[in-house]
């Protein structure tokens, strides 16, 4: 059943006075019984229920939800298990965990369906029969249309005998959640759906908030291998093993790390310890100084560096291309614009640029950054998984034409009228780009439009320069020796950046290793 909400002064007329006030209190003084005040260290268990997750049909990310959130409020997640639509595997899994841990939170088995089994199994866990909840009867009849018990639709009115309510609330709209959260002693039953579940885990984080504790996390970015800083990671937990909990993580696909080095505690002191330890003791210019979400803070760091008075080459590129994308916005309407995009490092860098404007000057437009993506010849993979990627994370509405770059222009003036000019990562190192200006309406013959080439006088060392500086997401093609990428049929390593090694094993170093960006080219044919 969907979550519909009603507002705080509409609470259906069905619930009597004292259901309502019923409602109120379980939102507003949550703590169930099992935590005690003095507990300052109150922990979690997770049940995942579902054949769906155990079959590999649907990927469980209510667990990895859950655990942040309960993290964040101060509890310690301690075991999560998967387990199936089994009414005894339910009942005995709820039962042990409901005996190990404060809090013992449950994912699926409550909807309508013959295997959603969540109630009973609880109900079963401590020797309860289930029952038709009256509250609950009443919404399902208000949704369903009927109050016969008998009919599978009431299913999620009969709970365990014993069991409370917990209406949410959403905090900025002030209405209460019009189905609930079903509880008994220190087992709370959240529904599979992930929307729904973090909707209402949302509205009621106040049952699970521990007030005595905050945890301190420390995260550490290292660009080594972690074998290598192995002996530093085991002194370090040696070291601080009582006080605080070292994680190590490594990354075999980032760009910027391999490994990412975790520092947790309830006392922020050791965690600053343990820090001031790591730094000291890791490789001189191994950590690095991650962004973990570069695209969400692309207008805070992009006009950071403006704001500032840095005479550095980057920060003056950076300077004069914002400000050529400004004045494509001053001259066109959001509508009339899209960006030129194809997964290469230019217009990577150009659309990190213009999404920084395009959300500082128009920060509450809900209208997404229109790209076009001209596909030729046979694309690698790579550059389509990262076409993706970059839709996501810039929110983009991509508009994807499979043709010549001439012809594709004239079928986007004929499927796409209203756009007037395109964003372009054109350099002037390009092939026949050398006169070109920033504002450079296309050639006669051509479909009309105006070319917008912000980076214009940027290097190939300047592209790099900005994407590292800024850790922003590129196309994996390139940590490969590719400098141009092109299509499969044409695209190849640069041989500038190929290594060989002892045992005549052929590799390649990342593209912005490349010393001459003269040759950033020579892997094209």
């Amino acid at each position: 059943m969907n979550v519909l909400f009603r507002k705080t002064n509409a609470i259906s007329g069905k619930l009597s006075a004292a259901s309502r006030i019923s409602v109120l209190n379980n939102h507003f003084c949550p703590r169930n019984h099992l935590f005690n005040m003095a507990d300052n260290n109150p922990t979690a268990g997770i049940i995942i229920i579902g054949d769906e997750i155990l079959k590999g049909h649907v990927m469980d990310t209510n667990s990895r939800f859950l655990s942040r959130r309960l993290f964040a409020l101060g509890v310690k997640v301690k075991k999560i298990s998967v387990i199936s639509d089994d009414l005894d595997v339910i009942a005995k899994e709820v039962a042990e965990f409901s005996q190990s841990f404060t809090h013992v939170i449950t994912s699926g088995g409550v909807g309508p369906t013959h295997d959603d089994l969540t109630f009973e199994g609880v109900a079963k866990a401590f020797g309860e029969e289930v029952v038709a909840h009256p509250e609950l009867v009443d919404l399902c009849k208000e949704f369903f249309g009927t109050d016969d018990l008998k009919s599978p639709k009431l299913k999620m009115a009969l709970i365990p005998k014993s069991a409370k309510l917990h209406f949410g609330m959403n905090k900025q709209t002030k209405q209460i959640a019009k189905y609930p959260l079903v509880n008994i002693r220190n087992v709370y039953m959240f529904p599979g759906v992930p929307q729904l579940l973090e909707k209402s885990f949302d509205m009621l984080q106040s049952i699970f908030a521990n007030p005595h504790t905050i945890f301190h996390v420390r995260e550490v970015y290292v660009d080594r291998d972690e074998v290598l800083i192995t002996p530093i990671i085991n002194d370090t937990d040696a070291r601080f093993h009582d006080r605080v909990v070292l994680g190590s993580y490594p990354d075999f696909y980032n760009s910027y790390y391999k490994v990412k080095l975790t520092l947790e505690s309830d006392n922020q002191q050791n965690v600053d310890e343990a820090q001031k330890f790591l730094m000291e003791n890791l490789p001189h210019g191994s950590v690095v100084n991650y962004e973990k979400d570069p695209c969400g803070t692309a207008s805070e760091h992009v006009y950071g560096i403006i704001k500032t008075e840095d005479s550095s080459h980057l920060a003056v590129n950076v300077r004069h291309a914002t400000r050529v994308i400004e004045q494509a916005f001053e001259k066109y309407k959001p509508e009339e614009l899209c960006i030129g995009f194809n997964g290469g490092k230019d217009c990577t860098a150009l659309l990190h640029l213009t999404y920084a404007v395009y959300r500082t000057k128009y920060p509450d437009e809900t209208r997404r950054l229109q790209a076009l993506y001209i596909r030729r010849g046979q694309p690698f993979p790579e550059i389509e998984l990262f076409t993706k990627i970059a839709k996501d994370n810039y929110h983009l509405e991509i508009i994807t034409i499979h043709d010549k770059i001439k012809e594709a222009l004239f079928e986007l003036k004929s499927t796409h009228p209203t756009l007037k000019a395109v964003i372009m990562g054109t350099r002037r190192s390009d092939p026949y780009c050398e006169n070109l200006e920033e504002f450079s309406p296309t050639d006669p013959g051509w479909a009309e439009y105006m070319r917008i080439n912000p980076i214009l006088d940027w290097s190939y060392k300047d592209v790099w320069t900005f994407i590292r500086t800024f850790n922003i997401p590129y196309c994996s093609l390139y940590d490969r020796g590719y400098t141009s990428l092109g299509s499969m049929e044409n695209t190849h390593p640069n041989p500038g950046l190929q290594v060989v090694d002892s045992k005549g094993i052929i590799s390649y170093k990342p593209a912005y290793m490349l010393a001459n960006g003269d040759s950033e080219r020579a892997g094209r044919n």
